[in-house]
């Protein structure tokens, strides 16, 4: 049985910046990671836009030089999937039939894409953007020839998709099964930019399109059926429809969470020695009005990670962190800051037929968030705004005379 004084579950943002920040603190405990990828920890926000489009090497999106973690005796262990957890015994079961032993554990999974459930939904053909293995095998395909793809989701990995096959000569369909994209994170205005802006760079984009199967030729997918009948043929389908928490061997060991694993203030799950963070952890936020809930982003990984690891450390700080969130679709920049979740009013800031403006959202009079595109002196000034929950004019706020420094 191998054993280490910490050992860290998963290789994404928020496990390879827990040990540098355990490190960074004073740990001087032997730390090891396990992660289910097959390369060292890298970024994954590129998979959906410069990787996949092959603007960037695989080398320049490595979090650090695999050598820094040999120089920081931090082991690696990749490949390799925990199946189950003991939380009595402090002891790991990886794939395989190898136990992995432990005094404090960060459980920082992720999560798996959402797949969809419809007949044919395991067709090949069919991919996710989730992992570099993902993006290699739909890069492998598009380097066919032409192709035609469908992209299922109409969230930022779908739009980002979609952006980058358009720009690598793809002909695209984009399903969204609500009434707008985006309809889940930013309000309408937003939204109905982001749909003109890809039916204007050729993506046939589709709202209130619901999936009823996968049709195939053989074993390979060759069109999607909507529920309206109509069958869209295609080359390839591109799923973005969400993450699943990756919590499972917890869940079943007792932890406590619904959705993710449930954790305190300084990112504890309920069971002893045991944190979570990132993408599966589950926690009140005062940005959302104090709800409990998951954040995927790198925002939320590395500064989640930080407050573990001061607190294994013995400097407990809780995790009170601004969520900020970026997107990179065509020329433009999305810049996001706070959660829009129960806003009441927005004030559009800017023109979007300039392509560049921000979305202000206000709750009761109070700024809670902003979308900033192509407008990044707005997002670096309206931080503040969000985080002091300033009361601010809302014509004050249209008024791009006025900066919204001036504004605190």
């Amino acid at each position: 049985m191998t054993q280490a004084d910490l050992v860290i579950v998963g290789t994404g943002h928020g496990g390879a910046q827990a040990a540098i920040a355990l490190r960074q603190h004073g740990y001087t405990g032997s730390i090891l990671m396990v992660g289910r990828d097959a390369e060292p920890p890298y970024e994954r926000p590129p998979l959906s836009k410069e990787y996949l489009s092959g603007e960037k090497p695989f080398e320049r999106m490595l979090i650090r030089p695999e050598q820094f973690w040999a120089d920081k005796d931090i082991g690696l262990r990749l490949g390799s999937a925990v199946t189950k957890v003991d939380p009595a015994a402090k002891e790991l079961a990886i794939a395989g039939g190898e136990t992995i032993g432990y005094e404090t554990l960060i459980w920082a999974a992720g999560g798996d894409p959402r797949r969809l459930s419809c007949p044919g939904a395991d067709l090949g053909g069919i991919h996710a953007v989730r992992d570099k293995a993902d993006v290699d095998r739909l890069r492998a395909e598009l380097e066919a020839g032409d192709t035609r793809v469908v992209v299922i989701g109409g969230g930022y990995i779908g739009l980002e998709a979609a952006a980058v096959l358009r720009k690598h000569g793809c002909s695209v369909t984009l399903l969204e099964a609500q009434e707008r994209v985006l309809s889940r994170v930013a309000g309408e205005d937003l939204s109905r930019f982001y749909e003109e802006e890809h039916r204007r760079q050729g993506v046939d984009l589709r709202l209130e399109a619901e999936v009823a199967s996968l049709e195939g030729d053989g074993d390979r997918v060759t069109g999607v059926t909507l529920t309206s009948g109509e069958t869209i043929d295609c080359d390839m389908v591109v799923v973005g429809i969400g993450i699943v928490p990756a919590v499972g061997p917890l869940i079943a060991a007792g932890a406590a969470g619904a959705n993710g694993l449930d954790v305190d203030q300084y990112c504890r799950t309920s069971l002893p020695d045991i944190y979570a963070i990132g993408d599966c952890a589950a926690h009140a936020n005062r940005y959302a009005g104090g709800a409990v809930i998951r954040l995927e982003s790198v925002q939320n990984a590395h500064d989640m990670a930080s407050t573990a690891a001061k607190a294994i450390c013995g400097d407990k700080v809780p995790y009170d962190a601004l969520p900020w969130f970026w997107s990179n679709q065509y020329d433009l920049r999305l810049q996001t800051a706070g959660l829009s979740f129960g806003y009441d009013s927005t004030v559009l800031r800017g023109d979007p037929a300039e392509r560049s403006f921000s979305v202000i959202y206000l709750r009761e009079g109070r700024v809670i968030a902003l979308d900033c595109v192509n407008r990044t002196k707005d997002y670096a000034q309206g931080r503040k705004l969000v985080e002091m929950r300033a009361s601010v004019d809302p014509v004050l706020l249209h008024n791009t005379e006025v900066q919204l420094k001036e504004l605190l």
